[in-house]
Parts: C-alpha cells; structure tokens; sequence
C-alpha cells in the first residue's frame, strides 16, 4: 500500500493532476530509443531493427514509475517508405498505461551526404487506475470510489529527422492532441495529455582507428513544465564497447554502458542518480536495453550508424 506521505510525493512529481502537464516517458539511453519519440526514425537504419527497454526509476520510492517500451521498424524494400510499431506500458502508483502506436515515414536524399525523412504517428493510448493501492486517508472522497478500467484517447503526431552516417539532428512532436486521459465526475481531478516538443541531435567524431565519440543532446518541451534537456557523452571502443556519462539537466547524473555482442546484437545499461531532494527518498533509476537488427539491407550491407 502507498502511505499518504509517499502519495503527496506521488502527486506533486508525478501525476500533475488538476490540469498541469502529463509527462511522456523519460529514456536516459535515448539515442537508442528514438523509435518511440520521433516517427521519421522509422526504417532509418536501413534494417529490420527490434528494441526492448525496461527502465525502473527512483528505486525505494513506493509508487515510482516503471516503463517497458518495445519497438520494431524498417525500410519497405528499396522504397523510400519506413514502417514502425512501437508499445509502451508505464506504471505509476495506482495508475497502469499502455500506449499503442504505428509510424509511417517517407525518406528523400538532401544531399550527397545527408538523407530527410518526414514521419506520422497514431497512436492509442489505454489508461487503468487502481484505486485500492492506495492508503486513502477519506474514504468517502468521491475521486477514489471507482476505479478507471480500459480509458481509451487516440492521438496523432509527426517529425522530421535530418541524418548521415555520423551525423543526425531530429525535431518531432508524438502528441498533437491535449486528449483527456481521465477526468472523474465532480471535475476534481484530471490527467491531460499536453503536447511534447522534442528536438535532438548528435555526432560522431573518429578520434582514432579505435575510438569514437559520440556526443548527444535532447530537449523536451512541454506547457506547464520545465525545459528538460539531457546532455550525454558516450566513448565507443573498437566498435564493441561502449562507455559514458549524461546530465539531466537540474535532475540528474548518468553512467552508462554498452556491449556489441554479435554482428546484430547489442545491450545497453543506465544508471541515474538524482541532483534534487528526491535523491532521499530513492536510491537511483536504472535502465537496461537490447536492440536485434537482421543485418540483411538492400545493397547488401550492414548499416554503418552508430545512433
């Protein structure tokens, strides 16, 4: 059960009920993730590429959220069309969401060097909330008297996403529409989904015959809620292991690492730990990841990205 200290914690930094901002998912190892924020990164990699994460954050906190996310996308033959399916289902104290989408995108050459692609997302998003988890301190409170079962918001959204071999710079928007997640009978509480502006970049510098580094940024910004951005550094090692470090900014360090295990395997891990008060109440978020590509593209080689 949830005490009520922990659900006050619960309702000031998570939920954002009574009509301040919903927040999306939040991935430390995002450049590997970016399936699931912007729809143009669909087929980009010139395979049929697979990722799973599973992210359980402010480890301790009764309550804190805990995100497994699931994407699959790929280019359409020799077409300059890419097709993605991705899944996420995050848990938040009571509440349990699962989100549904399926990503078109469209891919032009802008250059002798860089390729733009275009992409739209629809999705659909499933929310329950479990009122019985929680240590109610009124049990006659109208807003805890019936659970939420199967609350169904669909959404659209789109991007646009600029990239070479060792360059690629992305701007997208998942959500357009400020959907009602719930809202119960007496207007009392609500959990809105607000629009998310995602912009991100990165590079790869070739310092040696051996090493790479692999600089990265993203910015996500939403109505009601402060800039985030996540500033990361990554070290890659014979093209096998990957190391670095990120800042989140205001609310977090980060340590991560990553094994190329085989031609089409690879395995991420993160781990965070908090800059701001919460670091009392938890002991540190940790992600891990595994991205499958079949290495069968087109012109008959594996895709030379490293993002």
């Amino acid at each position: 059960m949830i005490t009520n200290y922990k659900l006050v914690l619960l309702v000031a930094l998570l939920w954002s009920i009574s009509g301040s901002a919903q927040q999306d998912s939040q991935y430390t190892q995002y450049m590997y993730n970016t399936a699931n924020m912007n729809p143009a990164y669909a087929g980009s990699r010139g395979v049929l590429s697979i990722f799973g994460l599973h992210r359980t954050q402010w480890v301790g906190l009764d309550g804190a959220p805990t995100t497994n996310s699931f994407a699959l996308h790929s280019p359409i033959g020799i077409s300059k069309v890419g097709l993605g399916l991705s899944f996420i289902n995050e848990r938040i104290g009571p509440s349990d969401e699962n989100s549904i989408s399926a990503d078109f995108s469209y891919t032009i050459r802008a250059s002798e060097t860089f390729k733009l692609a275009f992409g739209l997302k629809a999705t659909a998003n499933l929310l329950n909330i479990d009122y019985t988890k929680l240590d109610i301190y009124d049990p006659n409170d109208p807003r805890f008297q019936r659970n939420i079962e199967d609350s169904f918001t669909p959404n659209i959204g789109a991007g646009a996403y600029l990239y070479s071999e060792n360059t690629y710079v992305g701007l997208s928007i998942p959500n357009f529409l400020e959907t009602k997640h719930y809202q119960d009978d007496g207007n009392y509480s609500v959990a809105k989904e607000r629009m998310h502006f995602y912009l991100m970049g990165g590079h790869v510098f070739e310092l040696s015959s051996t090493l790479k580094f692999k600089p990265s940024v993203l910015a996500k910004i939403v109505e009601g809620a402060p800039l985030q951005a996540d500033i990361s550094a990554n070290f890659l090692f014979s093209e096998k292991l990957t190391l670095g470090s990120a800042y989140r900014w205001d609310a977090a360090v980060s340590v991560m690492a990553g094994f190329q295990i085989s031609e089409g395997l690879f395995v991420g891990y993160a781990y965070d730990t908090e800059t701001t008060k919460l670091a009392t109440y938890n002991s540190g978020s940790h992600e891990i990841f595994l991205r499958f590509e079949l290495f069968k593209s087109y012109d008959g080689t594996a895709s030379p990205r490293f993002f």
